[in-house]
């Protein structure tokens, strides 16, 4: 008897637990419809002309085209830690694409992460990010959506290792980490601080990357901008608001809206994936919207991480001999670069970061800024996975990250293998 108590007992608490779960899953789901307002042809092509900007500015081609494929028809693989999801098709095709979603089904796949049929969507479609839009400017994505040429693509099935591919897991998931939500403009602050918060917060899902993730893939807040190593990628997206990586607060307003636009400012430079970021995405957005956003960073809290104990790199003959050989001549004999075109490696954040990640990948890879309306030939460096061996690409970088008065740590040989296992993905 007392046997059969427990087991009721932690059945009642399962089911306790679940009808938690089911509930945190249907969150803000109630005002999912909205009454049509009627428009005009004319008002209907300025709705959708604003929405195209709105899709750049959310970057949503990048994962939405497949390598070589028709922009927006999806089927992208999307690596995570957990298997590949693949991105959907955003083309107005029926059967295969948004052609039968109203402009409600589009709102709460964005709002609450819920696709047309009532599945829960894997957030590595940032929807905990997208969840702060407002109504209008999804209402405008969507239309601007509608006008493309519909595109018959169906994506794959996902390939998530069990149990992660299980809807019940994904609302577990969803029960532990997200809430439906929406911007609300900080008083006290400009309009132009607030429009900033929402590109950076919001459309732009900055800290998708620019965020650590826990063990569950998940981030700690949309406001979180602390740096973070991009999953699989193996890109170290620098921390926003430490000086010593890729704050800004002490920047001029035109520097961070030149690396906004260009990719190239006086004090940085853009590389890997954030190099696709300006190319597709803020090299496009308009000045207004650009000084919005660098007000937004220029303004985020201080948070300079302490140095924590290490002994910097040493004198390194053969790094040195390395540098002389394939780097000196356009990065100069003293890391000096040249402005404009080459970017100086003496002072250079990226060069003394705690974390290698960046100046491997882009030795291994080749270092290429964006191209851009401003900047449509930028200057690029090729990349060196098949001349320098592991061993020569650690002593090169130790030699960088101990020269010039830097006192960045040593890189490892195994450190180079471990980022180079990542380009035979």
């Amino acid at each position: 008897m007392r046997l059969l108590s427990g087991i009721a007992a932690a059945l009642g608490v399962v089911a306790a637990l679940a009808g938690l779960v089911v509930a945190l899953n249907r969150l803000d789901e109630g005002g999912v419809a909205a009454t049509p307002t009627p428009v005009s042809p004319s008002q209907r092509a300025e709705l959708a002309r604003r929405g195209e900007y709105l899709v750049r500015a959310g970057g949503c081609v990048g994962c939405h085209t497949e390598r070589g494929g028709t922009p927006f028809a999806g089927a992208r693989a999307i690596e995570t830690p957990f298997g590949i999801v693949y991105a959907g098709n955003l083309t107005p095709d029926p059967a295969t694409g948004l052609g039968s979603w109203r402009s409600d089904d589009f709102w709460r796949a964005l709002h609450n992460g819920r696709s047309r049929d009532g599945r829960l969507l894997y957030p590595a479609f940032p929807y905990p990010n997208y969840t702060r839009l407002t109504r209008a400017d999804a209402d405008a994505m969507f239309a601007y959506l509608q006008t493309l040429a519909p595109e018959a693509r169906t994506a794959p099935p996902h390939a998530l290792a069990f149990p992660f591919g299980l809807q019940a897991s994904l609302a577990v998931w969803r029960a532990l980490f997200f809430r439906p939500g929406s911007f609300v403009a900080e008083p006290g602050r400009s309009a132009a601080h607030n429009r900033g918060a929402y590109l950076v917060e919001a459309l732009g899902h900055c800290s998708a990357c620019h965020s650590r993730r826990n063990a569950f893939g998940a981030t700690a807040s949309t406001l979180d901008l602390a740096g973070g190593l991009i999953p699989i990628q193996n890109w170290y997206a620098p921390s926003l608001t430490d000086p010593a990586e890729a704050g800004v607060a002490d920047w001029s307003a035109a520097d961070v809206v030149a690396l906004l636009k260009t990719g190239v400012a006086p004090r940085g430079s853009v590389q890997g994936p954030m190099a696709e970021v300006v190319a597709r995405s803020t090299g496009h957005l308009s000045d207004p919207d650009l000084a919005a956003m660098a007000a937004y960073l220029r303004g985020l809290p201080v948070h300079a991480q302490p140095d924590p104990p290490r002994a910097p790199a040493g004198a390194d003959p053969h790094g040195a001999r390395l540098y002389g050989e394939h780097c000196a001549q356009c990065h100069g004999a003293q890391g000096e670069g040249v402005a404009g075109a080459m970017p100086a490696l003496a002072g250079n954040r990226a060069v003394t970061m705690d974390s290698a990640a960046n100046l491997v990948q882009i030795v291994l890879r080749g270092g290429f800024a964006p191209a851009t309306p401003d900047q449509p030939r930028p200057f690029g460096m090729p990349p060196f996975a098949t001349v320098l061996a592991d061993a020569d690409i650690a002593a090169l970088l130790t030699h960088l990250r101990g020269s010039w008065g830097h006192r960045a740590p040593a890189v490892s040989p195994l450190e180079v293998a471990r980022f180079r296992s990542a380009l035979v993905r």
